[in-house]
């Protein structure tokens, strides 16, 4: 599955009901508030696609969020080492962490800007 749009992926991230994803994006969002792949990365790795979580995940999202978060979400990628670190140290954080994160509808914008800003840098065929 590749997702083209932003509504899309909201509709996927509603059907998730992923309510860890958002608790990630938001510690993501603490430690690195500038950093909003990071962030989106954090959101998005939770999406259940075969032919598997993080690949499905992705996949699913590469065309519309990037190469940098594709990266992130599959964990790999030399250049983003040290960000792969991060998400899943907050994704670790996220399974014990109890705060009220917000709501997936908040995210929206920032899905918005980081596809904006992909579309921009031109997308994977």
């Amino acid at each position: 599955m590749e997702l083209r749009s932003v509504e899309e992926l909201m509709d996927l991230l509603y059907a998730c009901r992923h309510q860890r994803a958002l608790r990630t994006a938001a510690l993501l969002r603490r430690g690195r508030p500038a950093d909003k792949e990071l962030q989106v990365a954090g959101l998005v790795h939770g999406i259940k696609e075969p032919p598997g979580p993080a690949d499905g995940a992705a996949h699913a999202v590469r065309h519309l969020l990037g190469e940098r978060v594709y990266h992130l979400v599959r964990g790999d990628g030399a250049a983003t080492h040290d960000d792969v670190l991060r998400l899943r140290q907050a994704d670790e954080e996220s399974r014990t962490a109890r705060f009220d994160a917000g709501v997936l509808e908040d995210w929206r914008t920032v899905l918005e800007l980081v596809a904006a800003r992909n579309s921009r840098l031109g997308a994977v065929d």
